[in-house]
């Protein structure tokens, strides 16, 4: 067992919080205290800071959990994120029993060895992305796992890798196409369609070359060619990024959508097409208020219909966990739910990804910090909470 094995489980049971509430909460506001939503720590290391697993990716089979994040040294500075930039690495973590437990592994090591955000391979081991030349051999293959990765927040470019055994291997890096004369700075959101079809929704810079408008693009011949198959959304003063997306039919697609507006105000919007991407119908907001800063969502359809939305409010003075769920497909969302709170969360946390076990139970995935209690270390780390969303009825 490695030294990052032995630290993950001695912290994933270490920091598991249990507390003593009575479940029956009238007002649906579970939080920290409830003795039904089970926390605990994906990555933690002492001086290290971690972070923004939306970035990345998180795919599950069964029991088994892979999902992305970034490490790197902890460093005090007047920012958002206290951490040293020139260190950053990318990282995976991988669970077989359910997010219960977690192996940390290198990017580098198994495949991903081009430079982007926050991955700062040195110049002499770093790879050049190039144009894919062989195409995916088939998207539907249930081990098969693509991830987008960005080199600013911006304008890009991006590229991607894929792997055929669940990550084990990655294959690229590959560049993506800029789309768009703006450029492309996306992170991982797609739909696979078919064996050489795929959907994915990417963020794209506006004329002025700041993040972003979201774009509906497709392949449709193994991942060699995409095009342009809608813009989501007006192009705005502020921007609209990092969506979270769901295909609920064969010609139905969801997305959710982090969106600041020229206010500043930070929220999530959505929209709902009928004709597989060609025309958009803006919803309801789904959540009117992120915090300072916000925070992106992440989506995911339970296996008894319902929608789930898990997103972030973050605060300087108490940041906490939220979800939400849907029983129209994304029409109309229940009350706020609270996960997590409480426990000295500043602002620099968030950024989930979310799935679902086979025994019905949501696992998600975020960076969290206990900054603001007494005594606590500043460090950021991965953490997990673990619900049933059968525990409401909404």
């Amino acid at each position: 067992m490695t030294k990052y094995s032995k630290l993950v489980l001695l912290f994933s049971v270490g920091f598991m919080i249990l507390a003593a509430s009575c479940h029956n909460n009238p007002d649906k506001k579970k939080n920290v205290h409830d003795p039904y939503i089970k926390h605990g720590i994906v990555f933690y290391q002492e001086g290290r800071y971690a972070g923004w697993p939306a970035n990345h990716g998180i795919w599950s089979w069964d029991n088994e959990i892979l999902v992305g994040f970034v490490e790197a040294a902890f460093r005090e500075a007047k920012g958002l994120h206290p951490y040293d930039p020139k260190t950053a690495r990318n990282k995976y973590a991988r669970s077989k029993d359910g997010g219960q437990t977690w192996l940390i592994e290198d990017a580098f090591d198994h495949g991903q060895t081009a430079k982007g955000q926050d991955n700062a391979i040195d110049d002499e081991y770093a790879v050049v992305p190039t144009p894919m030349s062989e195409p995916v051999g088939d998207f539907s293959n249930p081990n098969f796992i693509l991830t987008f990765l960005r080199h600013n927040n911006h304008n890009g470019p991006s590229h991607f890798y894929y792997s055929n055994n669940k990550g084990v291997n990655w294959k690229g890096p590959f560049i993506f196409p800029d789309i768009d004369k703006n450029g492309v700075a996306t992170r991982t959101d797609y739909s696979i369609d078919g064996e050489k079809e795929l959907s994915a929704f990417i963020t794209v810079a506006k004329p002025n070359g700041k993040e972003g408008r979201v774009a509906l693009v497709r392949t449709t011949d193994g991942g060699i060619n995409w095009h342009i198959v809608s813009w989501i959304g007006a192009e705005s003063d502020g921007f609209d990024i990092m969506p979270s997306s769901l295909r609920l039919s064969t010609t139905e697609l969801l997305t959710v959508i982090r969106t600041r507006t020229k206010d500043k105000q930070d929220l999530l919007t959505s929209y709902l097409t009928k004709d597989n991407g060609k025309t958009w119908e803006k919803l309801k907001d789904p959540v009117a208020d992120t915090g300072k800063g916000g925070s992106p969502p992440t989506l995911v359809k339970l296996n008894d219909g319902r929608l789930a939305l898990a997103y972030i409010y973050r605060s300087e003075t108490g940041s906490r966990v939220n979800i939400r769920f849907s029983s129209d497909n994304g029409r109309n969302w229940g009350d706020e739910i609270v996960l997590r709170s409480g426990d000295g969360a500043t602002r620099d946390v968030g950024y989930p990804r979310m799935v679902q076990r086979p025994d019905g139970k949501i696992v998600i995935i975020y960076y969290w910090n206990n900054a603001n209690q007494e005594g606590a270390k500043p460090y950021r780390y991965i953490a997990s909470t673990i619900v049933d969303p059968n525990d409401w009825g909404q």
